[in-house]
């Protein structure tokens, strides 16, 4: 029964990065409207705030175009149109530094939590969203529930402060209609300034509750079974089958190499039938002797075999034969401690190499000692 429960699935794992990655292939990320909301009406505030003294005279000069007349347009009609496409543009010009501030922080606020992100499989539709069950569950699911409390929450918040300024500005604003026009434009832009920022101060504490909650939101969303866990594990380091497989591969490849090395090799010293190593040695490129092919029964009778094929010299040595198989690995310099045996080993080679067969064969074969580190294997 435990077993069948864990298996079933409470989703109590938090999300691999596997899992994190493809939600964000599928255009699952984090985001917060609250803090978009609470980023466009700061950097509206605040855009507001630096070109206010440029908006105000571009529009007091518009209202004073727009009030006064010249004789001559009431002539010709057409140019009442082209007046107007006049005023419109400068007016357009004059707020476009805050329509750039508010697309900049727009976009900003946008990335702020998952990054920029552009998935093309959260552009194709799905059908799945449009069913009444799935609808329900989202309106009456814990999901609903927190929405209808952080709206709630909106509410409460932002119709206090919209309340506590409206009191706080209801005189200033009153008192615009006695001012002059050019510095009731002033001041009226100056508070509305100023109610923006307090507005935005209200989003600002929405922000803070709504940011953390998408996070968590987002990431219990995402969690996982621990057979969820196991399986993708399984299938990220392979199945041992597989892995088996590709390893067997992976060392049938390189013993095809290392076949091909053998006949470059200047001697195979053999067990004589169990292990069979070849070494290369060339004293202008080489500090030491490099193994370039090592193996045990089957593997060390092939050795054996190509290296008779290709005439490369057979040193029957059983203890230093083993001796490099275990401590030396392919492609590699033999170690300090067997030198002098291999050393033997090579002059007598190189040696029997430059003489008539009559007089190799009378020379006397080395026997190798090794050192008590490599005596006992």
């Amino acid at each position: 029964m435990a077993e069948e429960a864990e298996s079933g699935g409470e989703k109590t794992e938090d999300p691999s990065q596997r899992r994190l990655d493809q939600a964000r292939e599928r255009g699952q990320i984090p985001r917060s409207r609250e803090l978009t909301n609470f980023a466009t009406m700061i950097g509206g505030s605040v855009a507001l705030i630096a070109i206010s003294d440029s908006l105000v005279g571009r529009v007091s000069l518009i209202l004073r175009n727009s009030l006064s007349f010249d004789p001559h347009r009431l002539e010709d009609p057409s140019s009442m149109t082209g007046f107007m496409g006049e005023a419109i543009v400068s007016g357009l010009v004059g707020i476009l530094p805050i329509f750039g501030v508010l697309i900049g922080v727009i976009l900003l606020a946008s990335v702020v939590l998952g990054g920029w992100n552009f998935s093309p499989v959260a552009m194709v539709p799905d059908f799945t969203r449009m069913s009444p069950l799935s609808g329900i569950k989202r309106v009456f699911g814990l999901h609903g529930v927190t929405e209808l409390g952080k709206a709630l929450l909106k509410c409460l918040v932002v119709g206090g402060v919209c309340a506590g300024v409206v009191s706080w500005l209801f005189k200033d604003v009153m008192s615009l209609g006695r001012m002059e026009s050019l510095g009731a434009i002033a001041r009226g832009a100056g508070l509305i300034a100023k109610s923006f920022v307090w507005l935005s101060a209200s989003l600002a504490l929405i922000a803070a509750v709504d940011v953390p909650l998408q996070l968590f939101q987002f990431k219990r969303s995402l969690r996982m079974t621990r057979q969820e866990l196991r399986d993708e594990s399984k299938e990220s380091d392979g199945r041992p089958e597989v892995k088996g497989r590709i390893r067997q591969m992976q060392q049938q490849i390189l013993r095809r190499r290392m076949m091909h090395k053998i006949p470059t090799a200047d001697v195979v010293l053999v067990n004589p039938t169990h292990f069979a190593v070849a070494l290369r040695y060339d004293p202008k490129k080489m500090r030491a002797p490099v193994l370039v092919a090592k193996g045990s029964d089957v593997v060390a009778a092939n050795i054996r075999r190509i290296a008779e094929e290709h005439r490369v010299p057979i040193f029957e040595s059983p203890k230093l034969a083993r001796a490099l198989f275990k401590h030396t690995d392919l492609n590699q310099e033999i170690p300090a401690g067997l030198y002098v045996a291999v050393a033997q080993v090579l002059t007598y080679i190189f040696r029997i190499r430059t003489l008539n067969p009559t007089l190799a064969a009378r020379m006397v074969r080395p026997d190798p000692k090794l050192d008590d580190e490599f005596a006992d294997v």
